[in-house]
């Protein structure tokens, strides 16, 4: 979720580190700005009770979410350990400066001629865009993660479900302040999109595919994906669960046109071929992205 800040002052990639932390940091305010605070949406996080008491007392989005996150941060060294570089510190400063910054030049109104709905749909991609950034540079936003940190030590509930659980809490606190049913929908359509947006800019787009094959004519298979694709596979043992026969499978990692080209290959001369194809997230290695590539970028 976090790490430590171990590059060296002013090199190529300390540079690179910070650049991106501060246009995500950036981004990430103008989703808040532009398209969720102006409609009191509460996407979870300290920023989400920073946009509760603005349009309730007028207390500034940014600030909250700075006063809220030093204190978290102090906690969570003490008892997670060193887990927060620098960089984090970094990030959520920018993101409560920029906040602030762009509230006081937009004056935090909804832009003309856009509904609550599509501004839910792009306050997701602009939030998603600026954490993907900021996590692509080894930081993290603080703030209500480093809460379901502490949940799941303490608790043992699995980290993916206290940050729902904590995002939550604080959606459902922005029905108690505004008494809007519609608040939460859009809120979850923001924390939704954002969630998918973090995911493509950490991952990318998926283009290829990972198949398992299971056929008696393996090895014509085998020499089809050899050749004719250029690619590497692994061949695995198996057993049919239902007559006990051994059985070979070719484990292959293809792009989305070649699984076209294998699958056609494979009906020609198989018919009766058993074909798992699965949406490969990432494929790291020889013949598709390496994963020094992957670090570096």
């Amino acid at each position: 979720m976090a790490f430590l800040n171990k590059e060296k002052k002013f090199s190529r990639r300390w540079f690179k580190s910070y650049t991106l932390i501060t246009i995500g940091a950036f981004i990430m305010a103008a989703g808040y700005v532009l398209f969720v605070s102006p409609y009191k949406f509460v996407p979870g996080g300290v920023y989400g009770i920073g946009i509760i008491l603005y349009h309730l007392l007028g207390f500034p989005v940014g600030l909250t979410g700075l006063i809220l996150n030093i204190p978290l941060m102090i906690i969570g060294v003490k008892l997670l350990g060193p887990r927060f570089g620098v960089k984090t510190v970094v990030g959520f400063v920018l993101a409560s400066g920029f906040i602030d910054g762009l509230i006081i030049i937009t004056g935090n109104e909804p832009l003309e001629g856009i509904e609550p709905l599509l501004a839910s749909i792009f306050g997701g991609v602009l939030i998603g865009l600026g954490l993907g950034l900021i996590f692509k540079a080894k930081a993290t936003s603080g703030g209500s993660s480093i809460i379901a940190m502490l949940m799941t030590k303490y608790t043992r509930i699995p980290l993916g479900q206290s940050l729902m659980i904590v995002d939550a809490l604080i959606v459902f606190m922005g029905l108690a302040a505004f008494g809007d049913w519609t608040i939460p929908l859009y809120s979850l359509i923001v924390i939704f999109i954002t969630g998918k947006v973090i995911d493509i800019v950490l991952e990318g787009f998926s283009y290829e595919k990972t198949l398992f094959i299971i056929s008696d004519r393996y090895e014509v298979i085998a020499e089809k994906i050899l050749t004719d694709l250029n690619r590497g596979g692994t061949l695995l043992e198996g057993k049919g669960l239902f007559n006990g026969d051994e059985k070979k499978i070719i484990f292959v990692n293809v792009t989305r046109r070649e699984v076209a080209i294998l699958q056609d290959f494979i009906n020609q001369i198989d018919p009766d071929a058993f074909v798992t194809v699965i949406e490969a997230s990432e494929i790291l290695g020889k013949g598709f992205r390496s994963l020094s590539e992957k670090l570096d970028s």
